[in-house]
């Protein structure tokens, strides 16, 4: 099947009002392009270089994510352009990519990434320590920086109990966290190509979906 033609399997499965974000880390400009062709906006890179390589030559209206964990000395190079940072995984990196994001006069929206999984290799936020950071008022002298919600990865299992597990937990955080924010505060992003059924059937409004829309990973497509 075609990329676009794959890119409608996936789209006819998702409910109104979700968001898709077609994950094209690792995947060449071309395959973009034809997605592209077919009316995806959104795509999701886990690399500062190669997103800011794409973002280069691929059309403007592009909404880019940055999915994958970022560090603060390569926040300089997406703030200037990218839509949305979903792996906002500590306090110090929010507040790179708030100085980052004022030297562009620009407000950069963001996702708090949360670690629900039983893998401690994966990244994100030890709940009860964001919590304290929000509830402490930390985000007051953050100025260019917008959270829209939250995100996270479900145990790479076959054990659908465990992985309904994790995206019930992450809801409930979203949930926790929502009284110390306004109406922006409306994404919860989980779900991949694996488990994003199990995600929208947990309260999903944004998946992320790579393999199912691409095929297998190009490793050479972003050098």
């Amino acid at each position: 099947m075609s990329v676009a033609s794959q890119l409608s399997v996936v789209k006819s499965t998702l409910p109104e009002g979700v968001t898709l974000v077609a994950v094209s880390k690792m995947h060449l400009a071309e395959l973009i392009s034809e997605a592209y062709g077919a009316g995806q906006r959104v795509f999701g890179e886990s690399r500062p270089q190669e997103l800011k390589a794409k973002y280069e030559i691929l059309p403007k209206d592009i909404r880019w994510h940055m999915i994958g964990h970022l560090q603060t000395n390569k926040v300089k190079y997406i703030v200037p352009f990218v839509s949305l940072i979903e792996s906002i995984d500590s306090a110090h990196l929010l507040e790179a990519v708030d100085r980052e994001a004022a030297k562009c006069g620009r407000t950069v929206d963001c996702l708090f990434e949360i670690h629900v999984a039983a893998e401690e290799s994966k990244t994100g936020w030890d709940y009860a320590e964001l919590r304290e950071f929000v509830a402490g008022g930390a985000l007051a002298a953050l100025h260019n920086v917008r959270i829209r919600g939250v995100m996270g990865i479900a145990t790479n299992t076959d054990d659908k109990s465990v992985v309904r597990h994790d995206f019930e937990r992450l809801a409930q955080c979203k949930a926790d966290l929502a009284p110390f924010f306004g109406s922006e505060f409306d994404t919860l992003s989980m779900g991949m190509s694996d488990d994003y059924p199990i995600a929208l059937e947990c309260g999903s409004t944004m998946v992320r979906v790579g393999s199912m829309i691409f095929g297998q990973r190009d490793y050479g497509a972003g050098r």
